[in-house]
């Protein structure tokens, strides 16, 4: 048990190690004091010998499943309030087992401040104070997060990287999510070891196995000696699989084995290999969309996404675009340069469809046109110029929620179930531009969940 004793304990029921860590470092984080259980046989065991005042439990698990815990445990505390995590395809099963006494359940993956809110409703916590993060972790000078989308991020990041759960990170291209991978890692416990990163679109699939997993010598045609794999090279650190999307078919069975126990062969190699690597994967597709169409498996897909970070494009997160352009700048004049007020308008007005990568790319243009320290606007491509001329864009101008935003967002809430991806989607925002809505909506008194 961790925590004081005055503090409700919560038991975590769940045989992924990952997800285990992660609700085991949230929950701590938070006050709670916890216990945890790689099984439901297990988690009844605790529940026989401890006094504990809420079960979280996930719902597919090897041996007894979460609900057959859940009618177990009911019959030893007959009042104890369950939470299930559960995947999309589990949730008809979940909502099901809502009649056998569970109080609510969560979808994967998960959101910390529902996570948060359920179990203060269930302890009689409800008017506890919000999510809280360490303040001691600064972020690099070089990262920027002015804008309020940002600053959420950062402080997701700052709760999860402590545990050893996997991470995805999505978000459009450009948008930095390498960049959150390596704050996550150097938050994290394994931040003295590796941070090993691979471009799975930029290595051809031939040649991908070998990459992530090293090969003997002789085991193909020019392997003319052992190769070490990135996982093996990654292990006590963590090792980023940037763009996992373009990973094929055949790769995704061998990486979900990695995922499940940590084990992998060389090519060529009889011999297993452990490594205790920390997934973080990064993508820009849509991974939901991709498994319906057949390309991506779905129990790799779960396995990766324990928890998201979901990056917004710069459009969103206006406050961003004048201090990252000034570090572009800095960065490539030595700081020996700075923009004109009219560069600043053009830039605030563009909406930056390539996202960070793009803004970077213009000011490196537009430092090596300039013949003196000043940028001005016949510097930048003629695309940003123009934007000068062009309204603000509507995430620019600030202020709170008008009628009509207002309306739709909670009407496309009641209509999607309250489900914050699917009501994103519908309304064409990213899932963390949606969470910062609804936080408006609730400061203004509004119901924003079930």
């Amino acid at each position: 048990m961790n925590g004081a004793e005055k503090n409700p304990r919560i038991l975590i029921v769940d045989d992924d190690a990952g997800q285990r860590s992660l609700l085991d470092s949230f929950l701590q984080s938070q006050g709670f004091a916890t216990f945890v259980a790689d099984s439901g046989e297990r988690a009844l065991e605790i529940l026989r010998d401890e006094k504990i005042d809420m079960m979280i439990s996930d719902v597919r698990m090897p041996g007894l499943s979460g609900l057959e815990t859940l009618r177990r445990a009911r019959k030893l505390h007959a009042t104890l309030p369950v939470l299930l995590v559960t995947a999309y395809a589990d949730i008809r099963e979940a909502v099901d087992a809502m009649r056998d006494g569970a109080l609510n359940y969560l979808a994967k993956p998960i959101d910390l401040d529902e996570l948060l809110a359920s179990v203060q409703l269930a302890t009689g916590l409800a008017k506890r104070s919000p999510v809280h993060y360490r303040e001691d972790r600064s972020l690099p000078a070089t990262v920027i997060a002015q804008s309020p989308l940002m600053q959420s991020v950062f402080r997701d990041a700052s709760l999860i990287a402590p545990s050893e759960t996997r991470v995805l990170i999505t978000g459009e291209s450009g948008t930095g999510k390498e960049v959150v991978a390596d704050v996550v890692h150097g938050w994290s416990a394994r931040a003295a070891g590796p941070l090993v990163k691979v471009n799975c679109a930029a290595i051809p699939e031939a040649l991908l196995e070998s990459e992530l997993f090293g090969h003997e010598r002789g085991s193909f045609t020019g392997a003319h000696a052992q190769r070490i794999g990135r996982f093996e090279s990654a292990d006590g650190g963590t090792i980023f699989l940037d763009e996992i999307a373009e990973m094929a078919p055949r790769l995704q069975a061998k990486l979900l084995r990695v995922t499940q126990d940590g084990k992998f062969q060389r090519i060529g190699a009889n011999r297993e290999i452990t490594t205790n690597a920390r997934i973080i994967a990064a993508s820009n597709r849509n991974l939901d969309e991709e498994v319906k169409a057949g390309r991506f498996r779905e129990d790799l897909y779960y396995r990766l996404n324990v928890v998201e970070l979901n990056i917004p494009p710069l459009r969103e997160r206006h406050e961003d675009i004048l201090p990252l352009a000034s570090l572009f700048i800095a960065e490539f004049a030595k700081g020996r340069a700075r923009f004109s007020e009219t560069v600043a308008t053009c830039l605030e007005h563009y909406p930056w469809p390539g996202n960070v990568r793009e803004l970077r790319n213009a000011m490196q243009r537009a430092v090596l046109l300039s013949q003196s320290e000043l940028i001005l606007p016949e510097h930048l491509p003629a695309k940003v110029r123009a934007a000068a001329n062009e309204p603000l864009p509507v995430s620019a101008t600030g202020g709170q929620l008008d009628d009509i935003e207002r309306e739709a967002i909670l009407q496309a809430l009641k209509k999607h179930a309250f489900n914050r991806t699917e009501t994103a989607k519908a309304l064409g925002i990213s899932r963390r531009t949606l969470l910062y809505k609804l936080q408006n909506l609730r400061h203004l008194g509004y119901q924003t969940d079930l």
